[in-house]
């Protein structure tokens, strides 16, 4: 209370102050009009009081100009005009003089003093129009909520040239640094009740509403500023109010972005969950019948049928059961990769070794179709995982098989290039639009120029590239550099010497 009864006293204390400052400004006057009146022996010196009420309109306003000219038609004539120390006026002379002398003055002071002020408005005009651009730019860069709200508390007390405290769910910023925040503070943010008790205590309320919820409530509290209130705490009130606006404005923008984000991952989860169940209910059903035929066949005509006939039956179990383990494998990599749980544990192993077993491993599915493997210089090492190598280049070759027409050619080209182990899968198919190179190694991706009678998921060249990166290699792809259709996948690998 001690303090809220000083503030009251210093806005009449300042008002006085300024009449006694324009009373000095005229006694001023009077001592230049008396040095040149004792130098040049005239009377004829309105000019400097008409000087002094000028200054004193353009530096303390309008009501110590009206003032200081009153006061300077009094001293003019008591002082100057004839006879001296009387307030006396002889003939319609000085009538006529010292009315005019006091009309000038009046005006003047007015004119000089609504100039002060009209200067005094667009000052604050603008210091409010930089304030609303700061806090805009403050709020608009921020990252997330508190520092909105942070930047609110600095912003408010700046504009209300005090302290400010922003309050939201038992949390507090606060300004200046080192701020302590009162008891009554402190209550209301546990309890809205208390909102008359900090009222009462010189703070000020004003609540943070976003889409009709609140978000926080700001506080603050004028203080004097060199010995001063504000010039003009009305200003700085709707200021603070429109700062606070803002702040609110910024924070539901946060959440209405962070809704549209959670609903686009939802909307990309669904469409992902959809087009994966629709991928595996094709891969999983082709093996699993083929399977369950030939087992059918076994079962019920296997003492009619020749052991050729018995020998093609389980190798296609066998192939068909082999694929549906690659096939579920490659699911579990791809989990693993989107979880980050799959660990690499780097070996040094060789690439020709690794590179037959792909081979061998591919060839009963090639059919007519040609693979053939050259490794420069066959004890060509590479460090990582050799068998997610083995099922990274399986991916990658098993992709060429299926569109490489009978009769194709598929070539697995290796070699060092400044270490790091450079595999190239060449193929004879009908390649790649370039449109579409860059797309290839994505999730579910399937060129719609070279895909549409071709089944599988889109996952294989996905999962390639995430095993060879979790290795710390990379996977491209280009078309032939002969001119020739087809495509090439380049499998870079870390050397064994890195």
């Amino acid at each position: 209370m001690a303090r809220e009864w000083t503030m009251r006293r210093i806005t009449p204390l300042r008002g006085i102050w300024r009449y006694a400052a324009a009373f000095g400004l005229v006694v001023g006057s009077t001592l230049v009009a008396e040095a040149m009146y004792r130098v040049f022996d005239t009377d004829r010196l309105s000019m400097v009081f008409l000087a002094g009420v000028l200054i004193t309109a353009v530096t303390l306003g309008s009501g110590p100009a009206y003032f200081a000219a009153a006061t300077a038609f009094i001293v003019y004539d008591i002082y100057l005009v004839e006879p001296r120390f009387e307030f006396t006026m002889n003939s319609a002379e000085d009538y006529l003089v010292l009315f005019v002398f006091l009309a000038v003055a009046m005006l003047t002071g007015r004119l000089a003093g609504r100039v002060r002020e009209a200067q005094g408005r667009a000052e604050a005009r603008a210091r409010t129009a930089g304030a609303l651009f700061r806090a805009s730019e403050e709020f608009s860069s921020s990252d997330n909520e508190d520092a909105v709200r942070q930047a609110l508390a600095q912003r408010i007390a700046e504009a209300g040239r005090g302290e400010a405290v922003v309050l939201h769910d038992g949390r507090s910023w606060i300004w200046p640094p080192g701020l302590t925040i009162p008891a009554a503070l402190a209550d209301l943010a546990a309890r809205p009740a208390s909102e008359a008790a900090v009222r009462e205590s010189g703070w000020r309320l004003r609540q943070l509403r976003a889409d009709d919820a609140m978000v926080g409530v700001a506080a603050w509290r004028v203080s004097s500023l060199d010995g001063r209130l504000a010039d003009s705490p009305e200003d700085d009130e709707r200021l603070v109010d429109v700062l606070v606006d803002m702040a609110a404005a910024a924070i539901a923008r946060f959440r209405l972005a962070a809704e549209r984000a959670e609903m686009r991952a939802r909307a990309q989860t669904e469409q992902l969950r959809n087009a994966l169940l629709s991928s595996i209910s094709h891969d999983l059903r082709t093996p699993l019948a083929a399977i369950l035929a030939s087992v059918s066949s076994l079962r019920e005509f296997g003492d009619r049928f020749d052991a050729e006939v018995r020998e093609d039956l389980t190798l296609t179990i066998q192939e068909e059961a082999e694929r549906l383990n690659r096939f579920v494998a490659n699911l579990l990599n791809m989990t693993k990769l989107e979880s980050g749980a799959l660990t690499i544990d780097g070996v040094t192993f060789g690439v020709a070794e690794v590179v037959g077993r792909v081979v061998q491993r591919v060839q009963r599915q090639a059919g007519a179709r040609e693979i053939v493997s050259s490794i420069c210089p066959d004890d060509l090492a590479a460090f990582g995982d050799p068998i997610l190598t083995e099922q990274a280049l399986a991916n990658v070759v098993e992709n060429a098989v299926r569109f490489v027409p009978n009769g194709g050619r598929i070539e697995i080209w290796g070699q060092s290039v400044d270490g790091q182990i450079v595999l190239e899968i060449i193929d004879d198919g009908p390649g790649v639009p370039e449109a579409d190179l860059r797309m290839i190694f994505d999730k579910f991706f399937r060129s719609a120029a070279t895909s549409a009678n071709q089944p599988g998921t889109g996952l294989g060249l996905s999962i390639s590239r995430g095993l060879v990166e979790a290795m710390g290699g990379e996977v491209l792809a280009r078309s032939r550099d002969d001119g020739r259709p087809g495509l090439v996948v380049s499998v870079i690998l870390p050397g064994a010497s890195s």
